[in-house]
């Protein structure tokens, strides 16, 4: 073996026998909500700040994900990205009810539900469910690089060995910048 595959090895078996280690939410500090959707399904990821050793530290509360139903694969992005918020805030609103938190999305559409004029049904629906975040939430876009699992996540019709090395091949990538 050359000493390239050796260090990779020791990276993924790192990656593999130690990520993630979930934390307890702390309602001190915002939440994080990172978002992803896919043809194939949706996907997110809860992440908290905790002080560990005097020093914040963000790290996952928990990891969502489902495939698509037959109909909601064939809506577009910007439809896809949106059911997958309210989907995640339905699911995670135990702990975001009445919290501040941070949706971090890699599509800048995803705002757009809140500031439509004229949405179709779907969008309708979309805007009633998140009257009840609005105080709360703020949406931030972010580049698609920095979704390493929500990207895994919401791949659903993908084994999990591949969900694992496209979760390990992003954190190579940010490793090396």
């Amino acid at each position: 073996m050359t000493v390239d595959r050796v260090k990779a090895f020791e990276c993924l078996r790192e990656a593999l026998t130690t990520s993630p280690l979930f934390l307890i939410p702390d309602f001190k500090f915002p939440f994080k909500l990172y978002i992803d959707a896919s043809g194939d399904g949706l996907g997110a990821a809860l992440h908290s700040l905790q002080i560990i050793n005097d020093t914040p530290v963000e790290g996952p509360i928990c990891f969502i994900s489902r495939q698509n139903k037959p109909t909601e694969a064939k809506y577009g992005t910007r439809q896809m990205e949106c059911l997958c918020l309210v989907w995640a805030l339905k699911k995670l609103n135990y702990f975001l009810e009445g919290c501040a938190f941070e949706v971090i999305t890699d599509f800048e559409s995803v705002k757009s539900p809140l500031i439509m004029k004229t949405p179709n049904i779907h969008m309708l629906r979309w805007q009633i469910a998140l009257q009840e975040y609005r105080g709360n939430m703020t949406i931030v876009h972010k580049d698609g690089n920095i979704h390493i699992n929500e990207v895994g996540l919401s791949r659903g019709k993908l084994p999990i060995i591949c969900i694992i090395l496209i979760m390990f091949q992003k954190k190579l990538h940010h490793r090396s910048q």
